[in-house]
């Protein structure tokens, strides 16, 4: 089965068996957006707001020794928005209404992420940032400093002439 078909079998199966889920993003762990049912703008923002959360919450766990990341939770007045790792290389961000039993959530949506992030990765080529290449040396010339930009020992800094 190709990847786009598992994933929107998933994301779909979740928000039929969930009707408190009201939209979904899957996006790479760089931000990139790679499936949703949202507007596009917004799942465009969530996909790399939700990468933001993921780095910080795993530096959080890291500290705290705490194990390995697991999800961050967001409360918002009308819901909650919570993010998951979907395998080695990918986020599922769930946005969900009031009175959401994140417990049962939690569990449903984990396995959910764990197919999802399987399928994706065992798929996954090229997606995210292009690789830098490797420098093999040091740069053959030096850009020489403007004679204004250099500091004299004593002196203050000027604003320059216009």
């Amino acid at each position: 089965m190709h990847v786009d078909t598992v994933l929107d079998t998933e994301l779909r199966g979740l928000r039929r068996r969930r009707p408190e889920v009201t939209g979904t993003v899957l996006a790479g762990r760089d931000g990139m957006l790679i499936s949703s049912d949202l507007p596009a703008t917004d799942a465009t923002h969530l996909a790399a707001l939700a990468a933001v959360g993921f780095g910080v919450g795993q530096q959080v766990a890291q500290t705290v020794r705490g194990g390995g990341f697991r999800e961050s939770v967001v409360r918002t007045a009308t819901g909650c928005v919570v993010t998951y790792p979907a395998g080695r290389h990918a986020l599922l961000t769930l946005v969900t209404g009031a009175g959401t039993d994140l417990d049962a959530l939690h569990e449903e949506a984990r396995a959910v992420a764990e197919r999802a992030g399987s399928a994706f990765d065992s798929q996954r080529v090229g997606v995210g940032a292009t690789p830098v290449p490797t420098v093999h040396g040091a740069l053959a010339a030096r850009t020489p400093l403007p004679a204004l930009a250099r500091r004299r020992p004593g002196s203050t800094w000027r604003r320059p002439p216009r």
